[in-house]
């Protein structure tokens, strides 16, 4: 394995990578972040639409950000990957993998030639007709993957592979601090919210849910007439306060609140939705990230709504900082680099 990996992130409006060295040690340690703006309708929704140009912003980011290494893991994170729960006969893996294209193309929204598929084992158990392996069909659309891929690779990186980015987080925010039992591990991004629910470091259950903290933004911009960037102040400086004085300020509370009950509904109900398939499992909390997470008063606001802890998810926990990167400020941007440092330390597992 290579001595330094770089995980990657490309959002909708940026791209963002952390080089972490060490990464099979106990602490591998950060050495660079840097993060760097994508033209507009370059990219959407974490999916590459203009990969020459998502190339040159690569270039870019190599060279402003000094990154050393090429070796690079990417993400994948939208509406164009599928996760659903699938039992199949017991077999090996390679073997369950390869019969995936034969009994899966009823549950996909695409034709199976054009996913890429995989199995994500979690119990086994016993059917009607003997052993069975429980576990989570992975599908993402070929197309899409492929052209983050080709991004990177025109800007002379390369790929050591895609991760999906709810699995990610939960090995960075669950496995490495080693939190046992079951737990929700949610990361409201941009523009889509992730929700894996995870018992002893395991994924059970992963919904992408198509919303985010841009939702917010441009709710609050559509009310008051004003940019996104306007909005985007709006939201953080007024975030789930109450107390409004003016109606410019009412009118953004009123923009905030509706958006937001939304998604918090749409994450109240998709854990509500793995408690009542599995009785058994007692869900203890939910950890949080994301930049959407940042919104004043949003952790209190979801555990109200799902009577369960929240906590901010730490992905400084089990790695190291190099002396060279200043610190407090890399801690300042929490939310901006734990999907790519996932990605990269992700690269060991």
């Amino acid at each position: 394995m290579a001595k330094n990996i770089v995980g990657v992130d490309i959002g909708s409006k940026s791209v963002r990578a952390v080089e972490v060295a060490d990464v099979d040690k106990a602490r591998p340690t950060i050495v660079k972040f840097y993060e760097v703006v994508l033209p507009e309708g370059s990219a959407s929704r974490g999916e590459v639409l203009e990969p020459q140009t998502v190339a040159s912003s690569l270039k870019q980011l190599w060279s402003t950000g000094g990154f050393k290494s090429k070796q690079v893991v990417l993400g994948m994170g939208n509406q164009r990957v599928l996760a659903r729960d699938l039992t199949v006969a017991k077999m090996s893996r390679e073997r369950i993998k390869e019969a995936l294209p034969f009994q899966v193309q009823d549950m996909l929204p695409v034709p199976v030639a054009d996913a890429l598929l995989d199995f994500y084992p979690y119990s086994e158990g016993v059917g009607d007709n003997g052993p069975v392996v429980n576990g989570l069909l992975i599908a993402a659309v070929k197309d899409a993957v492929l052209g983050n891929v080709r991004a990177t690779q025109l800007a002379g990186l390369n790929p050591m592979g895609v991760d999906l980015i709810p699995f990610s987080n939960v090995r960075l925010l669950v496995n490495r601090p080693r939190i046992a039992g079951t737990v929700a591990v949610v990361e409201i991004g941009h523009s889509t919210t992730s929700v894996v629910m995870v018992t002893n470091g395991v994924p059970q259950f992963v919904r992408i849910i198509p919303s985010g903290g841009d939702d917010i933004t441009q709710a609050v911009a559509a009310k008051l007439q004003v940019s996104a960037a306007q909005a985007d102040v709006l939201k953080y400086g007024r975030g789930l306060s109450t107390h409004t004085t003016t109606p410019d300020e009412q009118a953004a509370s009123a923009a905030i609140f509706e958006s937001t009950n939304d998604l918090l509904g749409s994450l109240r109900n998709t854990i509500q939705y793995f408690v009542n398939t599995r009785p058994t499992e007692t869900v203890s909390g939910i950890v949080l990230s994301g930049g959407g997470a940042n919104l004043p008063g949003l952790p209190d606001a979801l555990s109200e709504v799902t009577r369960l802890p929240v906590a901010p998810g730490d992905p400084f926990a089990t790695v190291d900082i190099s002396k060279s990167l200043d610190e407090a400020a890399l801690r300042s941007r929490t939310s901006d680099l734990t999907v790519a440092l996932g990605l990269a330390l992700g690269s060991a597992a």
